[in-house]
């Protein structure tokens, strides 16, 4: 069974939350994941000393990480680098790779960065990077789990009113199913969500799990997690996966799981929970189902 470790918008500057960045690194260490995503909005407005903690925070974690950047990893108010180099504070602060791809013999996982210095808040995929995705995708083996992380959300979750997905979210949705993807994991809304590519793009393929986490470590949270934080714990067999979400408890100072979800690999043979424990009745929902996970 291998297992992965999803957090996002940790958010280092005011409204970062130190007890729960701990917190992290203890269910880290605790659990020993073979990979940690963070997909996106490490800072809060780009600064320099909030790109260095989140370098401090990353380089604590023990495990393998891979790392996008999302909008607010992009400066606000220095227009001219907001628009002329507006990922230099990250790539000399945090990390030169903005598109990290890691993988190994069961495990594919791609990076595509979906912040860009135009606009304040919506993401996009450039159709010349969805097609350097489809080669990595292309090699990749059937015994790989085939997982794409961007911060920007490809479905509308509900209660989000007019937030628009990203550009281009119908043709990277499109090519994803076609070439096997079985795990998106995405931030942005500040609201976990769990939902899959045929309920919104609708093609009679296999569905592509989707997988949205709160903000995990900040004080940012909307709607029903206003005043809460979350994270996704994801395990998976070579016929199955399992996804848990995760919901800090301030009475007991960690990360417990809240609820649980149970889906097939398309592209093994399906209906088997191999190296997985089967979920109790009531706590999982049907393979494809989606819910906002409260």
């Amino acid at each position: 069974m291998r297992q992965i470790f999803h957090i996002s918008d940790v958010h280092f500057g005011p409204p970062h939350l130190p007890e729960l960045a701990s917190g992290a690194l203890g269910f880290i260490d605790d659990h020993k994941p073979d990979l940690v995503v963070i997909s996106g909005d490490l800072t809060q407005r780009a600064k320099p000393h909030q790109f260095q903690q989140a370098r401090e925070f990353v380089d604590q974690i023990s495990v393998p990480t891979l790392v996008v950047p999302g909008n607010h990893d992009v400066p606000l108010y220095r227009f001219w680098e907001r628009f002329l180099n507006p990922f230099g504070a990250y790539r000399r602060h945090f990390s030169h790779e903005l598109e990290p791809v890691y993988r190994d013999e069961e495990l594919l996982v791609v990076g595509i960065n979906t912040a860009h210095g135009w606009t304040f808040k919506d993401g996009r995929i450039p159709l010349r990077r969805l097609l350097a995705v489809a080669k990595v995708l292309e090699e990749a083996s059937a015994d790989q789990l085939k997982v794409v992380v961007a911060h920007h959300h490809l479905i509308p979750p509900p209660w989000f009113g007019t937030q628009r997905v990203l550009t281009n979210a119908y043709e990277a949705m499109d090519l994803f199913t076609s070439l096997g993807v079985d795990l998106i994991l995405s931030g942005h809304l500040h609201q976990s969500f769990i939902g899959n590519s045929e309920e919104f793009y609708p093609k009679g393929g296999p569905p592509v799990v989707i997988l949205h986490s709160g903000t995990t470590t900040s004080n940012r949270g909307r709607a029903g997690e206003r005043d809460k934080n979350t994270c996704n714990w994801i395990r998976f067999g070579s016929e199955s996966m399992l996804v848990s979400n995760y919901r800090w408890e301030p009475s007991l100072h960690r990360f417990t799981e809240h609820s649980q979800h149970w889906y097939p690999r398309h592209s093994r043979s399906p209906y088997t929970l191999e190296g997985l424990e089967e979920p109790l009745a009531g706590e999982a929902d049907p393979p494809g189902s989606a819910a906002i996970l409260r």
